[in-house]
């Protein structure tokens, strides 16, 4: 998880310090499409992050509560995650001189994923999240819930932007891409690093689980039968 964590950092600083650099030289092809590819590209390997994550909450709340397991929702997750992000960076590579089509489809791919990670979200470990788990694991939970809404209100923002075309009203104001992209990013970097999850995840108890789920021992009666 920490080097997709990193790696979204890595090019959130490239793509945005690529962009600053396009200002200053707005003739220059290289750094607008560098800015164009980093900012896309960069919340992927976040989300890929939020998916390991879930693994696991699911595997310290109980794989009973999720309809699949840990593992299995990691790799779909991922697996779907890695093609959104090839998606997104060959779209960025040919959008800056062709178009968003390309780019524009992976956006909406991830919107999906996210979408249905949130779904699966509130099915597994959500609904017991108040009866089976701990402080830390409930903090951690909501945690990674908020940083997913944050990188969700995100692609949002880029599916509208992008499908009204490169001379539309969103893509060329500022104010919403600072607040609607770079700041959810921000937020969603920072809400992982504040609420480490090798931190919180270690301190999670789960014995109020195995509580739960403990049966009570049973005592047998012996019948006597009268003839």
């Amino acid at each position: 998880m920490l080097p997709t964590a990193t790696l979204a950092g890595i090019l959130e600083i490239l793509g945005w310090s690529a962009r600053l650099w396009s200002s200053k030289s707005p003739k220059l092809i290289t750094p607008y499409e560098m800015q164009l590819v980093g900012t896309v590209v960069a919340p992927t390997p976040l989300v890929a992050a939020n998916f390991i994550i879930l693994g696991e909450i699911i595997g310290q709340v109980g794989p009973q509560f999720s309809r699949l397991t840990p593992k299995i929702y990691t790799i779909i997750f991922c697996s779907f995650d890695v093609i959104c992000l090839i998606v997104q960076a060959l779209g960025g590579a040919t959008a800056a001189r062709a178009g968003a089509n390309i780019m524009l489809g992976g956006i909406v791919a991830q919107l999906f994923a996210i979408v249905f990670f949130l779904r699966v979200k509130y099915d597994a470990p959500v609904r017991h999240v108040n009866v089976l788990v701990s402080k830390s694991l409930r903090i951690m939970i909501y945690a990674t819930a908020f940083c997913t809404l944050c990188i969700f209100i995100r692609s949002i923002y880029r599916t509208v932007e992008l499908a009204g075309g490169w001379f539309g009203p969103v893509i060329t104001t500022q104010r919403y891409f600072d607040w609607l992209d770079g700041g959810m990013v921000t937020l969603a970097i920072y809400t992982q690093n504040f609420f480490h999850p090798g931190i919180w995840l270690n301190k999670a108890d789960t014995t109020s689980e195995s509580k739960f789920y403990k049966k009570k021992p049973t005592t047998t009666k012996k019948l006597r039968l009268r003839c």
